[in-house]
């Protein structure tokens, strides 16, 4: 595999469009149907697969439509804590318990209990 970073942004659109196009395929879904399916225009898909991406938004659909939305997966997990960083975490929480409390009632906060 290419080195994603030594890529164009250019060439990592084609390829998505192309690797987009060649899913299509694989699953015997013309172009027509994938983009009603999906909710998007006919030209959308057709530049999709193109690898002319311009909307965020038609890209979430396709993929969605073709049951790829895994691969966005890694950009929508929660981020795993070290267990350094969970211990961290566990000892500020218990670093300061409170022992009282840090005011006191003023005047106008009493309420008149009339017993």
């Amino acid at each position: 595999m290419d080195d994603i970073y030594m890529m164009s942004d250019v060439a990592i659109l084609d390829k998505i469009g192309s690797h987009l196009k060649a899913s299509r395929l694989k699953q015997n879904i013309t172009q027509q149907s994938l983009a009603e399916t999906a909710g998007i225009s006919l030209t959308s898909l057709k530049n999709i697969e193109k690898g002319e991406i311009r909307s965020f938004d038609s890209l979430l659909r396709v993929l969605r439509t073709l049951g790829k939305l895994d691969v966005l997966l890694p950009l929508v997990e929660e981020q795993q804590m070290s267990p350094s960083e969970y211990y961290e975490m566990v000892h500020a929480a218990n670093a300061h318990p409170r022992k009282r409390a840090a005011g006191k009632l003023g005047k106008g906060n009493k309420e008149d209990i009339g017993w």
